[in-house]
């Protein structure tokens, strides 16, 4: 006996089946909803029967149960697994499921003493890795799952950034079509923002939207940023955090650490912790005194400030965050430029002088440092070698020199020093001799003058001292030689 499946072949009977379940769903309104948000239903009661008790019921596969059972003078509450979060709108007979799960999607009927109306309730269910809260760097990874009373379609799935663009992920689709695995790499702090997953199937027909958030905690700044300054200026180091700007809501911890150029060891130069409040604490931790940490209040800053740069300042300054056990963190390199004679002071005639330009560390292959006179010929520059950090040159006349940092033919800083010739600085001197004599020669006569009036006026106060004891000596005989006489 030949079967008639078996005369018309399995793919043939394939269609078949796809045909009958276009046709069924063809009878049934098409819904979707998202997991954990809320669905309204519609019940259209053609009866238009005030007394009539319509009755929701849920069907997935085979199983079938009473959601809810109405009419105007009780209600009654079936055993469907989402009884418990459903609620009726009694004037219009509307469903509302809210808290919607995957598991919720199926067939809903609702029926009113008149033909029954089906929908086929679509369930998507999009799961953000870490609660799209990340940090810097990290990769995101969106989980799309789909669920319904009837085969799942393949999905078409385009994912549109902040900015509305399309995004290329990598989608994994080894569980497919119940669940898809969305990957993109290395988000940064500009990413954060409302993000749109876009769903598409031409059979059924499905066009769905899905929005999700996404926080990336970080800097303003992420990448190695290099500054350059010269020795004795006043430097601020900055780190602009973004967790006002996007309201992230999480307490995290945080350290700012410098690494001397040249040098193994770290120094913690401060702590600081940021609380559910948003608020920011900042605590010195280093006994260095040569910097200081602004303060502000309201602020979502990490800064240090060095009035005076030397050359021993140089190295890296690394700002570091820590959530859970995970860390970002940003890095600053300061470069400092020095300048310096050898011998130190005026250029004697005939006489030779070594200019040094100096930075605190190594240069990049495209940087390098460049001595120049100010007016003078080309035989008058003199470059570094290539990742040397000093150039020196040697000066026979006096003049305006400038030493340049260059970096890809752009100069960074500049550092000059003037080179005098002997017999200005001498007369210089000679003029500031002169005039510190005068000024001693004048200081004594004055130191001279009140010394010799003091001791005027100490003379004469001695001799009327004097003149007065011998006044009293002489009146003291004459009354001792009185009473002899009228013996």
């Amino acid at each position: 006996v030949i079967t008639f499946s078996a005369i018309i072949g399995k793919p043939l009977l394939s269609v078949l089946q796809n045909t009958s379940l276009i046709r069924i769903m063809a009878q049934q309104e098409q819904q979707t909803g998202l997991a954990g948000k809320e669905v309204i239903l519609s019940c259209k009661d053609t009866s238009h029967q005030r007394d009539s008790t319509c009755t929701w019921k849920y069907k997935y596969k085979e199983v079938s149960s009473t959601i809810i059972s109405f009419s105007r003078s009780n209600i009654f509450k079936g055993k469907a697994p989402m009884t418990h979060r459903s609620e009726l709108k009694s004037e219009s007979k509307q469903l509302k499921v809210s808290d919607l799960r995957l598991d919720d999607a199926g067939i809903y009927t609702c029926a009113c003493n008149s033909p029954a109306v089906s929908i086929s309730l679509h369930v998507f269910k999009l799961t953000v890795s870490s609660n799209g809260h990340l940090l810097a760097n990290e990769d995101l990874e969106l989980t799309l799952m789909q669920n319904s009373s009837h085969s799942q379609p393949h999905l078409s799935i385009e994912l549109f950034n902040i900015s509305s663009k399309i995004v290329t992920t990598e989608i994994l689709q080894n569980e497919a079509p119940q669940k898809y695995i969305l990957k993109l790499k290395q988000l940064k702090a500009t990413d954060s923002g409302t993000w749109m997953c876009h769903v598409y199937s031409n059979s059924p027909l499905i066009n769905q939207n899905i929005s999700f958030d996404v926080k990336v905690l970080g800097f303003g700044e992420e990448r190695l940023e290099i500054m350059y300054t010269t020795v004795g200026d006043t430097v601020i180091l900055s780190w602009h955090l973004n967790f006002r700007k996007i309201e992230w809501k999480e307490g995290f911890i945080g350290k700012l650490n410098w690494e001397p150029q040249g040098k193994a060891a770290i120094h913690e130069l401060l702590d600081f912790n940021v609380t559910t409040r948003q608020e920011l604490h900042k605590t010195k931790k280093s006994n260095h005194i040569w910097f200081e940490i602004p303060e502000k209040k309201t602020d979502s800053t990490i800064e240090v400030k060095i009035p005076k740069v030397q050359l021993n300042h140089s190295g890296r300054y690394q700002c570091q965050l820590e959530i859970n056990s995970r860390r970002i963190w940003s890095m600053k390199a300061l470069v400092v430029m020095q300048v310096s004679a050898n011998p130190v002071g005026p250029l004697s005639r005939g006489g030779k002088m070594t200019l040094l330009c100096q930075v605190s560390g190594p240069l990049p292959s495209n940087a390098h440092l460049l001595w120049e006179r100010v007016n003078g010929t080309e035989m008058e520059i003199k470059k570094s070698k290539q990742h040397e950090a000093k150039v020196e040159v040697n000066v026979s006349a006096p003049g305006l020199w400038n030493c340049h940092l260059m970096e890809n033919n752009n100069t960074k800083i500049s550092l000059n020093y003037t080179v005098e010739e002997a017999h200005v600085w001498n007369s210089y001197a000679v003029i500031g001799a002169i005039i510190g004599a005068s000024v001693l020669v004048i200081g004594l006569a004055c130191v001279c003058i009140i010394t010799g009036m003091s001791w005027q006026r100490r003379r004469k106060r001695a001799k009327r001292i004097a003149q007065a004891k011998q006044y009293l000596l002489e009146k003291k005989t004459c009354q001792c030689q009185r009473p002899q006489q009228y013996k």
